[in-house]
């Protein structure tokens, strides 16, 4: 059954999970999939006011709007949660985390696909916008509050408004701060002495150029005086 599976995955991601009761009762964004998995039951059976009623006292009790014919696949956790919007087009694939104030929203009053697709194992972190019929492919992550507007490829990292890739060699320094962490977070100290270092790195290959562009020979010991500057 899929709400089982969705409490066990707020035990998997959330280290402050104690017990299934608690997780019933105190976690809106639990409360929030059991209204959505009864409301988009009733739209499958064409029941779709009932099903828009039902969603809407989600939003009233849990600050979450989820529309009723959005697609949501199995262990969906979202965290906190409250200011969350998912689509009526929206389409979300398995184990997929997003945090609070995250939008799944649509450019274009036009009726048909309007709202995103994500993929499988994607993490959005707090305050993203994903906005349009676009696609996130699988283990996608998106950084707090960037505004995704294009389709992002397979293990990509965005950030920023607009969103935009990080390559591998800056995932590190200029880092993913979701708000959306996994088990695979470094420790600060060590995340803080890797972005000195790549400081450090930057800045050496920055004093190379200008060695070069001055025509100094790699080793030479050269003083200030040695060096003629041109004073107008």
């Amino acid at each position: 059954m899929k709400f089982i599976e969705d409490i066990q995955s707020v035990f998997d991601r959330d280290p402050a999970a104690r017990n299934t009761f608690e997780i019933i009762t105190c976690y809106s964004g639990v409360q929030a999939l059991l209204f959505y998995r009864l409301a988009h039951t009733l739209w499958m059976l064409k029941l779709k006011w009932l099903a828009r009623f039902i969603s809407m006292i989600g939003r009233w009790f849990t600050g979450i709007e989820i529309h009723p014919a959005a697609t949501i696949g199995r262990r969906f956790f979202i965290d906190h949660g409250m200011g969350v919007v998912i689509g009526e087009t929206a389409e979300i694939g398995d184990d997929c985390t997003l945090y609070h104030g995250v939008t799944l929203g649509g450019t274009t009053w036009n009726k048909g696909k309007r709202h995103p697709t994500l993929g499988n194992n994607i993490v959005v972190g707090a305050g993203a916008k994903i906005l349009g019929p676009i696609t996130l492919a699988d283990g996608v992550r998106v950084g707090s509050n960037s505004v995704v507007v294009k389709s992002v490829d397979a293990g990509q990292t965005v950030v920023g408004v607009p969103a935009r890739v990080l390559k591998d060699s800056k995932k590190q320094s200029a880092g993913f701060d979701s708000y959306a962490v996994g088990t695979e977070v470094d420790d600060p100290t060590v995340k803080a002495i890797n972005s000195i270092l790549s400081h450090l790195h930057d800045m050496d290959a920055q004093l190379h150029k200008v060695s070069k562009a001055l025509n100094l020979e790699e080793g030479k010991n050269t003083s200030v005086n040695d060096l003629e500057i041109e004073s107008k």
